[in-house]
């Protein structure tokens, strides 16, 4: 799903058309010739365990309000996606945490204004103290054999993994 609609060109703001090309059909534009490729959404979550427990955050913002999920966020433009999901975690959790290796990359985006693509990383903390910030009311670890009501499908797909 891709939820980004574009109308008029960007280069010359002639009304785009439908157009079938590179085997689909993308906005196009009859002036200039311009073809609109959307680039998917990427976000970064890590997996951070403690003593046979994970790190998860609930959410305040709807999707999936009052739900938990990893602490995750989209890669800016230019970001190293590494980077991105040390960035979040911080923001998300107070933890300062450092990646220690690369668990998986999902595609599939769940709702219209999610990621299309997330990458997980396994993460240990360094440093912080465990507090809700940014986007997240609460913050806490849980016994995998009692998590709370879960945020996304890639959430539950990761801790069912790994």
């Amino acid at each position: 799903m891709i939820a980004e609609k574009i109308n008029f060109c960007p280069q010359c703001g002639t009304a785009l058309l439908l157009e079938e090309r590179f085997g689909r059909l993308r906005p196009c534009c009859p002036q200039c010739g311009w073809v609109f490729f959307p680039d998917p959404k990427v976000a970064a979550a890590v997996l951070v365990e403690q003593e046979g427990r994970v790190l998860l955050a609930r959410r305040v913002n709807d999707p999936a309000r009052g739900l938990w999920t990893m602490p995750a966020g989209f890669v800016d433009a230019g970001e190293d996606p590494a980077g991105a999901a040390l960035r979040e975690c911080l923001e998300e959790t107070g933890l300062v945490v450092r990646i220690t290796g690369l668990l998986d990359v999902l595609s599939g985006q769940e709702h219209a204004r999610g990621a299309h693509i997330v990458i997980f990383y396994r993460a240990e903390v360094v440093s912080g103290e465990l507090t809700p910030g940014d986007d997240v009311d609460a913050v806490q670890f849980f016994a995998r054999d009692q998590l709370p009501p879960l945020a996304f499908s890639t959430t539950q797909r990761i801790l069912e993994r790994y």
